[in-house]
């Protein structure tokens, strides 16, 4: 694997354990534990944690080593508002771009997700939605925007809250109806709604998972 794979490997084990609470503001993170628990190298860890720095959740302090960010609710609700706005954009451009046949698509996997009991497939068919859509926007600038910020947020929706999921497939439809009829407007206010939802959700999850809490 190459050095730069390792430090998405890295970034994105170390992203997992802030945002499922097992490391909490404030904690110190330990370098030389991580890359002996992934089997990789110190240095790929280092760049990982600078990218992490970049991303506003891990905040390097000098001779001290690196922690986690002390990031507050409004933090984690402003990550999804922003990546609601932009998701909202991407849907906007999609209404007028998708083709028939890739809103048929849509619309069937819209129909799959809805039958979908397990949540781990559930999660996966949720994300392709989002893809489609954002590719279907053939704005090459968002897309990459996009890429960037879904590394970001927390997962696990589907498993942590029961309703998520009619909640998410109710949502869903409502922003195929809004494609179908070609309305960007009516898209990007659907995905923007979808988006704040999923903000609360978010807050509430790391609540449980107890992220703000003191050891």
């Amino acid at each position: 694997m190459s050095r730069s794979n390792l430090k998405t490997l890295a970034a994105q084990e170390i992203r997992r354990r802030i945002f499922a609470g097992e490391l909490r503001p404030g904690t110190k993170i330990d370098q030389d534990a991580v890359a002996e628990e992934l089997g990789i190298s110190k240095l790929p860890v280092r760049e990982a944690l600078i990218t992490l720095d970049h991303e506003g959740v891990v905040e390097h302090i000098a001779r001290r080593g690196a922690y986690v960010a002390e990031l507050t609710r409004d933090d984690i609700r402003d990550q999804y508002r922003v990546f609601g706005l932009v998701s909202g954009l991407a849907a906007e451009r999609a209404a007028k771009s998708l083709s028939s046949e890739s809103l048929q698509a849509l619309g069937d996997l819209a129909d799959r997700a809805e039958s979908c009991v397990e949540p781990a497939e559930q999660e996966r068919l949720n994300f392709e939605f989002h893809r489609r859509i954002n590719h279907g926007s053939d704005a090459r600038r968002l897309i990459s925007i996009l890429r960037t910020l879904g590394k970001t947020v927390s997962h696990g929706f589907y498993e942590a809250h029961e309703d998520w999921s009619a909640k998410a497939c109710e949502d869903h439809r409502r922003i195929v109806d809004a494609l179908l009829a070609r309305s960007g407007d009516r898209a990007r206010t659907a995905v923007e709604r979808h988006f704040a939802d999923g903000a609360e959700r978010a807050v509430a999850l790391l609540e449980a998972q107890g992220f703000w809490d003191r050891v």
